[in-house]
């Protein structure tokens, strides 16, 4: 019987010729990722005992979900993150304004195939776009690679999402992801790993592709996978901060569950408050209100979801009423915005452009929402108080519909325009 890509991904690591499901190896990742929570890992870290941090080259830290910093304690707190970098040694930091750090740690090329990324965030699974095993773990676990570089982890179960065909036009892998939890339901792949297979995936771009090991966080995965090609390869051509090795399951691995589906039915859709399984067809919730339009995040602020939301309000202005806050995924994100014209775009319209961060994705500032407010927002989490605000409500869309939605004021698909 042949392995999965996790099997044989921690089979590696660990030295051994095999893993199997439920087995605790030891293992020392490639990567270490935190970020603005970097100053209370160190903390625990010199809690126990640690001095050196263990290999400064192959941690990972960028102030990206306080940044820039909305208040005395966040301020307080990036200093203190500067410092330990500084006395650390730390070769890979970037302050604040570089972006979020699931898309720096790609366009830098440190997420690389056939390597593990731990990183203290739950969307570490992302890098699993480049064909790296990505998994989120906590502060104290982060604390105990930094103090010995080592860490247990139990080899999960697999699960197989084959896609087949193409996605119709308006649709996107926003849409394929929400469709999916949306099916198997927010514990659908809990502490599973998560692969991607089928035409329907290789035919989709990596800005696309990102989308969908990044949303595997909602349905509780351990990391999720999509095999590296020549597309990834390409990008890392001028970016790979080190030689790689691929690595791919077995033809013949056995998977605790397996799924398929048929682009060419995915419709787009909609998660509504609060929880991210709760998807229907657009149709079913188009024409509701919204005060606030959230284009942004880890998930869907890439310069081609900027380049499709700048289309639908090129020309059009935010609806009386409503607001719509842009937030690029990252500097390099903003720079190609800003040559190409989207952000005078956005600006023309009416809506607001901040500087590349998590910003109100998690509710620390730029864009929380009143008291019984309703955003849509191109993010991976609804739940209540998410955002900021207990009492507001907040659905998932794709970066088209975030657009629509903010010129017609409610929820509306670009071809309701």
């Amino acid at each position: 019987m042949g392995q999965t890509f996790a099997e044989k991904m921690l089979a590696k690591k660990a030295g051994l010729e095999k893993a199997v499901p439920g087995q605790v190896v030891d293992i020392t990742p490639d990567v270490a990722l935190s970020h603005d929570n970097s100053a209370p890992i160190y903390e625990t870290f010199k809690k126990m005992g640690g001095e050196r941090v263990f290999n400064p080259e192959m941690h990972f830290i960028t102030l990206d979900h306080a940044a820039p910093p909305p208040s005395t304690q966040h301020a307080e707190n990036h200093r203190i993150i500067r410092q330990l970098v500084k006395e650390q040694g730390i070769k890979y930091f970037h302050d604040v304004g570089r972006g979020i750090c699931h898309q720096v740690l790609v366009e830098e090329g440190l997420a690389l195939p056939g390597e593990v990324v731990l990183g203290s965030d739950s969307h570490t699974p992302h890098a699993g776009v480049m064909g790296a095993f990505g998994a989120g773990i906590g502060r104290s676990e982060m604390a105990s690679i930094w103090a010995i570089g080592v860490l247990w982890l139990r080899v999960p179960e697999s699960l197989k999402i084959t896609v087949r065909g193409k996605l119709p036009p308006g649709v996107t892998a926003k849409d394929l992801a929400l469709k999916v939890i949306g099916d198997l339901g927010a514990d659908g792949g809990l502490g599973m790993s998560v692969e991607w297979h089928g035409d329907g995936i290789a035919g989709l771009p990596l800005n696309e592709r990102a989308v969908l090991p990044n949303m595997m966080a909602e349905m509780g995965c351990k990391n999720s996978y999509i095999p590296p090609d020549q597309v990834a390869f390409d990008y890392l051509a001028d970016r790979a901060k080190r030689p790689y090795t691929p690595i791919y399951p077995d033809p013949d691995a056995a998977y605790a569950r397996e799924v398929e589906y048929d682009a060419a039915t995915i419709e787009p859709m909609v998660a509504c408050p609060h929880s991210v399984d709760k998807v229907v067809p657009i149709s079913d919730v188009a024409g509701t209100h919204v005060d606030q339009a959230f284009l942004g995040t880890c998930t869907n602020a890439r310069i081609e979801d900027l380049a499709v939301a700048a289309e639908v309000m090129r020309g059009r202005t935010v609806a009386p009423g409503t607001r719509m806050i842009v937030i690029p995924a990252s500097s390099l994100v903003y720079i190609e915005a800003l040559k190409a014209g989207y952000i005078q775009t956005f600006v023309e319209a009416g809506a607001v452009v901040e500087s590349p961060g998590c910003g109100p994705c998690m509710g620390n500032h730029m864009g929380i929402p009143a008291v019984g407010e309703v955003t849509i927002s191109s993010a991976n989490r609804n739940f209540q108080g998410r955002m900021g605000t207990k009492d507001a409500e907040v659905y998932l869309a794709s970066p088209a519909v975030v657009a629509a939605s903010a010129v017609k004021g409610t929820i509306a698909h670009p071809r309701d325009l």
